[in-house]
């Protein structure tokens, strides 16, 4: 009979923690989507920032908290963040997961630490993330973004490009290219956070999570 109860006790100590592991699977998903939360309202404190008619006008944005971009001589970057788009009815759609990585040759030195957004004219270009091959500045043109909260200033944006950059800096660079980048997909996560095998496509075209992270990311989104 002891020999039970000392048997018994891995066993209840393996359920222990796989009940606990099941309920914070979610956490580093949670917390990114927090993290995406608070650039947008570090972004909505500064004089110069996303003009809000560009905001109104856009259909898709991604947002990478610290985005990692390093180099010397040759350089690379990477990222996790959320994408979502704006669904026919104006609002935004349920936060995908993504990642960006990319890499750069030139005169480079240094570390440095990026929030990231991006603003998308068109979320079709974004439905090509999906297969994890969308390619920022060669699927679709890229350039920094025009500043100031009314863009009654600057309206050739409409012009230019399809995807808007925008980064608040801390580190040794002064600024960031994207092009070459390359967004994917970050499915582990999204089935971590959804708990569903749910596809990109599914989540871009939803807008009925109740979670607390993503009311507060579409009520900062939608504040700006």
């Amino acid at each position: 009979m002891k020999t039970l109860r000392l048997l018994k006790i891995p066993v209840m100590l393996g359920l222990f923690f796989v009940l606990i592991s099941a309920t914070t699977d979610d956490t580093k998903e949670t917390e990114r989507v927090h993290a995406a939360s608070n650039v947008l309202r570090d972004f909505g404190k500064l004089h110069e920032t996303i003009p809000h008619n560009l905001l109104s006008e856009c259909e898709g944005v991604v947002i990478i908290p610290k985005l990692i971009n390093a180099g010397l001589i040759v350089g690379g970057k990477r990222g996790r963040g959320v994408a979502m788009v704006k669904m026919e009815d104006g609002k935004w759609s349920d936060p995908v997961f993504v990642t960006m990585t990319g890499g750069s040759i030139g005169a480079q030195i240094g570390v440095q630490s990026v929030d990231l957004v991006l603003v998308f004219r068109h979320k079709g270009v974004l439905a090509k993330v999906k297969n994890g091959d969308f390619t920022v500045g060669g699927d679709a043109s890229a350039a920094a973004g025009p500043l100031g909260r009314s863009t009654s200033a600057n309206t050739d944006y409409k012009l230019d490009a399809e995807i808007y950059s925008y980064s608040r800096s801390r580190g040794l660079f002064a600024g960031i290219s994207i092009n070459g980048s390359n967004l994917a997909i970050d499915k582990t996560a999204n089935a971590n956070f959804y708990g569903d095998d749910l596809t990109s496509k599914e989540i871009f075209n939803s807008s009925k999570s109740d979670k607390e992270a993503v009311k507060t990311l579409k009520a900062s989104l939608n504040a700006l």
